[in-house]
Formats: C-alpha cells, sequence, structure tokens
C-alpha cells in the first residue's frame, strides 16, 4: 500500500499514518522523476548557547528526548546537519568572544566556554544519530574593539587595520573545532550584514562583503589546513539577494572562493529572488540558514508549521539545497536571550515545570526531514490550483516523496501520476501531506 502521513489542523492528526482515500478526484498532480534538479544536502537546527543551556536546565530524560526527537534516524526528525555561532549572538547568555581584548595576534584564544554547554550537546546528539554532524558556523560580530562601534552590538563595521585578524580569526575557530571533534563543514561572512540589531551584529555593504572575502578571507582559507570548507555569502533575507549574490558572485577574482549563499525568510516570502540566483550563478549554490517565529512563545498556533512548510517548499522549488531552523529549543518565553529578543522554537523546554511542548512547527518538519534523505534530488511535479503548494523528491534508495500543502479551507482529492501508477489522495483542509512510493510501485 501507499504511505501516507498527514498532519492537520481539524482532526489533531501529527504525522500520523493515513490511508484515507477521496470521494471524488478534484486534481491530477504530475510527478516525473526524469526530470532532476538540485541534490539536497539535507535539515537541521541550531545548537546555540541558550538552546543547549536551557537543555542543560531540564531534567536528564528531557534532554534525551529533546535530542532524540531530533537526531533519531527512526523516531526522530533525523536532522543531520546543525548551525553553530563562532562565539556570541543574541541567544548566548552575554556577549562574548574567544580572545582577550586587543589581542590582534589571536595569542589567547580559546574555545573553552563552548565546551559548557554547546559541544557536549553537539556530541550527544551525534551519538543518538549514530554519525557526524555537518556543522555551519557562522559569526554575529567581531570582537568590539575590532569595530568602528566599538560595541558587539547595534551594527558598527571591521576595521580596515583588522581585517586580516578578523580572517585569521576564523581559521583559529576551524582549528579548535577541529580539536573538538566538530565537523565545520562551512561558514557564512557574516550573519545578516545588512541589519543593524540591538544585539550581535556587523555591518557590510555588498561591496565591502565582496573586497574582504577577495582580499583577507578568501586567501586567507585556502591558504589554510581548512580549505575545503565551504564560504556562504550574504546569510540574510531574501528581499535583497539578487543584488547581494551579483555584487559578490560576479567579480572574477572573489567568485572562486564563495560557495554558495545564505538565506533566511524575515521580511520577504519572495521565494523567485532564490530562484533568480540560481539562474544567474548556476555554479553555485543556496543553503537556507536561518528561520524562527518572531515574538516569543507560540504554544498551539496552528499556523508556525504552514510557514515552516511554505517556506521550505518555496525555497527548494527554487534551487534550495537544505534548510537549517534557529533555535533547537528555547525555554518558557523563548530565551534566553541576552537582550529580550525572544522566539519559539519547534520544541519549547519549560524549565519550571520540566516540560516539553512540541509546536506544530516540529510536526510539520518531520514531514521534510524524516523523509527527505541526503542526496536526495529534486524533480518535477506538477499540480494546477493555486491553493496547494507541491514538491517531490527522489532519494538516492528511488523512493519518491511527494509533499501537498493545503492552507485552503477545502478538502481536495487528487489523482497522484508518476508514469504509468496512479493513486489517489485525500489533501484534507489545513493539512500537509506526506506521500511515499517506491519508483512505479508503492512502497
Amino acid at each position: 500500500m501507499l504511505k501516507q502521513y498527514i498532519t492537520s489542523k481539524y482532526d489533531g492528526l501529527k504525522h500520523s499514518l493515513t490511508s484515507s482515500k477521496p470521494s471524488k478526484i478534484d486534481l491530477t498532480m504530475k510527478v516525473d522523476p526524469s526530470k532532476k534538479y538540485q541534490e539536497i544536502i539535507g535539515f537541521g537546527g541550531a545548537f546555540t548557547e541558550s538552546a543547549c543551556y536551557t537543555l542543560s536546565q531540564m531534567s536528564q530524560a528531557k534532554r534525551e528526548e529533546v535530542l532524540k526527537a531530533y537526531f533519531d534516524q527512526e523516531d526522530g526528525l533525523a536532522y543531520n546537519i546543525g548551525r553553530v555561532h563562532i562565539h556570541s549572538c543574541d541567544f548566548s547568555l552575554e556577549n562574548y568572544t574567544y580572545v582577550d581584548e586587543n589581542d590582534k595576534d589571536l595569542k589567547t584564544f580559546d574555545l573553552s566556554r563552548e565546551f559548557k554547554w554547546v559541544i557536549p550537546t553537539i556530541k550527544r546528539a551525534e551519538e543518538i544519530r549514530g554519525s557526524k554532524i555537518s556543522l555551519l558556523a557562522s559569526p554575529w560580530s567581531p570582537p568590539a574593539w575590532m569595530k568602528s562601534n566599538k560595541d558587539m552590538n547595534h551594527g558598527g563595521s571591521l576595521l580596515d587595520e583588522y581585517k586580516q585578524s578578523w580572517a585569521n580569526y576564523y581559521i583559529k575557530y576551524l582549528e579548535h573545532a577541529k580539536k573538538a571533534g566538530l565537523d565545520v563543514f562551512a561558514m557564512t561572512v557574516q550573519n545578516e550584514p545588512a541589519a543593524v540589531q540591538t544585539w550581535d551584529s556587523c555591518v557590510y555593504t555588498a561591496e565591502e562583503e565582496r573586497d574582504f572575502v577577495r582580499d583577507y578571507l578568501g586567501p586567507t582559507l585556502e591558504k589554510s589546513p581548512y580549505k575545503d570548507t565551504k564560504l556562504i555569502i550574504w546569510d540574510h533575507n531574501r528581499d535583497i539577494i539578487v543584488d547581494r549574490a551579483k555584487t559578490v558572485l560576479e567579480d572574477e577574482l572573489t567568485s572562486p572562493y564563495v560557495w554558495g549563499t545564505g538565506i533566511h525568510w524575515y521580511v520577504s516570502e519572495e521565494f523567485e529572488h532564490v530562484g533568480k540566483v540560481h539562474e544567474l550563478f548556476p555554479d553555485k549554490h543556496l543553503l537556507f540558514t536561518e528561520g524562527c517565529i518572531e515574538g516569543g512563545v507560540h504554544l498551539n498556533v496552528y499556523e508556525t508549521g504552514e510557514r515552516y512548510a511554505r517556506n521550505i517548499i518555496g525555497d527548494f522549488s527554487n534551487w534550495c539545497e537544505g534548510f537549517l531552523d534557529w533555535n533547537l529549543t528555547l525555554n518558557e518565553i523563548g530565551g534566553p536571550n541576552h537582550v529580550g529578543n525572544y522566539c519559539d522554537a519547534p520544541i519549547i523546554s519549560d524549565t519550571k515545570t520540566n516540560e516539553l511542548h512540541y509546536n506544530n512547527s516540529y510536526y510539520y518538519l518531520g514531514h521534510f526531514s524524516k523523509h527527505i534523505k541526503a542526496g536526495a534530488k529534486r524533480i518535477d511535479t506538477s499540480i494546477d490550483h493555486e491553493d496547494l503548494k507541491v514538491i517531490s523528491f527522489e532519494n538516492p534508495d528511488q523512493s519518491i516523496v511527494s509533499i501537498v500543502l493545503n492552507q485552503s479551507e477545502e478538502d481536495y482529492g487528487i489523482a497522484l501520476e508518476l508514469g504509468q501508477k496512479k493513486e489517489e489522495v485525500l489533501s484534507k483542509k489545513r493539512s500537509i501531506l506526506t506521500i511515499v512510493q517506491r519508483g512505479e510501485q508503492v512502497e
């Protein structure tokens, strides 16, 4: 039989097996594995200091439950990638760096703070998964003394006299991370380089990011033992991604150092901008590096899951290769956050009651991450209805995964055509449906 999994608003199903059939067929969904697009890296979330510290405040049983919920390949979301911050970010307990004040030569570089909460959490997640987790590392700000405003927060820019020291800092991080047993597969140049934030932030114009990569970070990384580490630009929203990518990647001296472009979901859902970057630079890659529900905790809000699915389908339909959620977990108020920038997470860990709350976003993420494997390729999919968002993938084992997001208040009977095989499935109102088949034979 066909395997179908559904999460729906009105009957409370949460990534549940279903065999519901439609009473009538309204639409046809065509899946064509002969037309293949990008290869998928995987799915994951961020091991922020706040997330890892929050887990440390929970009982051992609850800590294990959260990590298994994300990283267990059978019973969890099967996450295979993660994100870490290079010293502090807003979801740290405070501003901090790895070197002493004015240590331009980085002789005092010390990663030991991350051994308190972050690295042990990563190690345990890897034990649960049964393999290494590939990490993306991102800086939110250089040390205050390297910046024009002498503050890790409130924007500012990197001073010319410290550009080489800051480039060396990335290499020091990679060196110490490797010694700690971490697998850092990629780095971004700067988290959200176009935003002046009340928290850790640093502004680069497109030209400044281009020049820093071309003249400092790119050559420094290339000459280091870590030259295979992928370098990602932008790491910000879709609204002006095309202009940023063009400025950096059209420079023939900068482009060879850059693997691809990172995307966040705030401000804009202009997915076509992501596709435009691929169209302009088809040899480069696209990775979703951060997204979360802002404004504190949103328990029992169904729409949070729909936002995740809409963004994953939108970006992956435009050549994105992986999805990194923000904090793996947060506490009962959506923190801790050292400037009060509270947010939501798929799992909320109530440190007062030792209870875990699974948001709808957790189950929606599972409709993708549990079924789409690393090495899968997006394949051609079409349906003629604006209320339904669809996408399909072929896994390395040739199984076909098709996902239908229905944000409407109508049920739809769908004839799913895969080659000569036709199946009938029901897309319920306000639901997400994942359908798993093996080639032209149902699984």
